[in-house]
């Protein structure tokens, strides 16, 4: 999991643009931005990879103020642990959205 988050971090910086979806599951992004909007809705497309770690950062604690910077990988640690308990409450909230692969 450590090697995710530093690579999500690198990822972020270097690529921000780019969809959420290179480092987030489907479940994940969707649980992210449903527990994180107001009123809670899922965008029509997935946010960008800038947008996700810096929500991700706020549930860890980050501010997001302009003098802050980027957000560092021990409050992303936090978010994440975060968004973890928010990802397996979705996936009880929403089962018909889940795809189950089983590999015999």
């Amino acid at each position: 999991m450590v090697w995710r988050l530093l690579w999500l971090t690198h990822q972020a910086r270097q690529t921000p643009d780019e969809a959420c979806t290179t480092a987030l599951t489907t479940v994940e992004w969707q649980a992210l931005m449903a527990f994180t909007t107001q009123p809670a809705r899922l965008p029509e497309a997935p946010p960008t990879l800038r947008e996700a770690v810096r929500t991700i950062a706020k549930l860890g604690g980050f501010i997001g103020r302009k003098s802050d910077g980027e957000p560092e990988v021990k409050v992303l640690w936090r978010g994440w642990l975060r968004l973890q308990d928010i990802v397996q409450t979705w996936k009880l909230a929403h089962p018909h959205n889940l795809s189950v692969s089983v590999a015999f």
